[in-house]
């Protein structure tokens, strides 16, 4: 192999690195715009289950997302999921759950078990998560998350 061969190998490879993740953010971006109106509507409905509703059009995204992206979408899921399997799993319906109230039949693990996973959504670093997302969008796709 020639000097000039081994230099240029290593650009070749990100050249084509580089054309590799311009379709993945272009299928990204596509997936983000056609969700938009979507989201909006989730996020404007005022439903208690809105979370969970836009979990299937926010897995949709995580499937198309860039590599930079991909463990903010895993780490946004995996805390919706928690917590709706913790309350799966308490028998409780979350579009009804107050937890100054909770059902006279919840024990104080499963409200601990229940505020645990609420909170570890609302955790900064989740919260940090979402914003990443919603910049993303933004800042690669030039448009926002949801309209």
């Amino acid at each position: 192999m020639s000097a000039r061969t081994a230099l240029l190998a290593p650009l070749v490879l990100v050249a084509g690195l580089t054309v590799g993740c311009g379709d993945q953010t272009d299928r990204y971006c596509d997936a983000v715009t056609d969700n938009q109106d979507r989201l909006g509507e989730i996020a404007g409905s005022g439903d208690a289950l809105a979370l969970f509703e836009a979990r299937d059009v926010y897995r949709d995204l995580a499937e198309e997302a860039p590599d930079d992206i991909a463990d903010d979408w895993d780490l946004v899921l995996d805390r919706i999921d928690v917590l709706e399997d913790t309350l799966d799993e308490a028998d409780v319906d979350p579009a009804t759950y107050d937890p100054r109230d909770p059902p006279s039949g919840l024990s104080s693990q499963e409200r601990a078990r229940i505020r645990q996973a609420a909170d570890d959504l609302a955790a900064p670093e989740a919260v940090r998560a979402m914003d990443d997302v919603e910049q993303q969008a933004l800042d690669v796709c030039g448009t926002p998350l949801r309209v």
